[in-house]
């Protein structure tokens, strides 16, 4: 593939992953959420928005931490992936999970747009993984996630 159609590509995948065009940003979502209904999970809601948030960054750091660590270890699916109460410990500790999402975000993103990386070769500890598979996961994954959030504050707010 041409340095022009790499470069390209780099990016798009750093606006995809930046949430720019389509999506709102993880900043939006949770800027004006109302501290009372962060752990509430209305009928019929699969999770709180405190489960959402910090679903979407213990799996971003995961797939951060797979995607430039050799010595990666599998998380165990769901208790590595969900937090373990619906709502927040603390205001801090929903401060804490939006700055951590947006450091790997921006870790990822750098990841991705750096050149010295191929984003069409198998990552070596891998079983056929590449990042750009690994950056369209992370997109899409946040993408799901974020509209959940989304709509649930839509729901709260009602």
């Amino acid at each position: 593939m041409a340095k022009e159609a790499i470069d390209s590509l780099r990016k798009h995948l750093g606006n995809l992953l930046s949430m720019q065009g389509a999506h709102i940003t993880l900043d939006a979502a949770v800027e004006d959420f109302p501290v009372a209904a962060r752990g509430v999970k209305p009928a019929g809601a699969p999770h709180s928005a405190w489960e959402l948030l910090e679903h979407m960054r213990l799996a971003q750091a995961d797939i951060l931490d797979f995607s430039r660590n050799p010595e990666y270890r599998d998380k165990r699916f769901p208790v590595d992936y969900w937090p373990p109460s619906v709502k927040p410990p603390s205001e801090k500790a929903w401060k804490t999970s939006v700055h951590s999402f947006q450091e790997d975000q921006a870790a990822i993103q750098n990841l991705m747009s750096d050149a010295s990386h191929d984003l069409f070769a198998s990552i070596p500890h891998g079983s056929g993984q590449t990042l750009l598979r690994e950056a369209l996961l992370v997109a899409d994954h946040n993408a799901y996630h974020l509209g959940q959030l989304v709509f649930l504050k839509k729901m709260l707010q009602d």
